[in-house]
C-alpha cells in the first residue's frame, strides 16, 4: 500500500468560510472550497462540459458548474443533477498548523 503524499496548497485564511480558492498542486488544477465548516479539494474540471469549476456557485456542501449549472458534492464528488452524470475527481485534504494539505 502506497502512502499518500500531502502537499502545502495554501493558509487556511487565504480560504475563509464561504470562499473558494484555485490553486496547483503537483501539477493539477485544484479547487479548495470551504463551506459547512470544512475545506474540500476538487479538480477544477466539470465532469459534463469539462469546463472549470472555479467560477461555479457554491452552497451547502456543492459546487456548480457555470456553464450548465450541473452540482456535484464536494464530499464525494458525485453528480447530484443532470446533465452530469458522472462524478468529479476529489482530494484528500488535512489541516496542519495554519496550512491547508491536498493529497496527491
Amino acid at each position: 500500500m502506497t502512502e499518500k503524499c500531502f502537499v502545502a496548497a495554501a493558509k487556511l485564511d487565504e480560504v475563509p468560510a464561504g470562499a473558494k480558492k484555485l490553486v496547483d498542486v503537483a501539477g493539477n488544477s485544484v479547487l479548495l472550497c470551504n463551506t459547512r465548516d470544512r475545506i474540500f479539494a476538487v479538480r477544477n474540471l466539470c465532469s459534463h462540459a469539462y469546463e472549470a469549476l472555479a467560477d461555479g456557485r457554491m452552497k451547502n456542501g456543492w459546487i456548480a458548474c457555470p456553464v450548465h449549472g450541473a452540482r456535484f458534492d464536494l464530499e464525494t464528488g458525485q453528480a447530484m443533477n443532470p446533465p452530469a452524470t458522472m462524478p468529479i475527481d476529489i482530494f484528500e485534504v488535512r489541516i496542519e498548523g495554519d496550512m491547508i494539505e491536498v493529497a496527491v
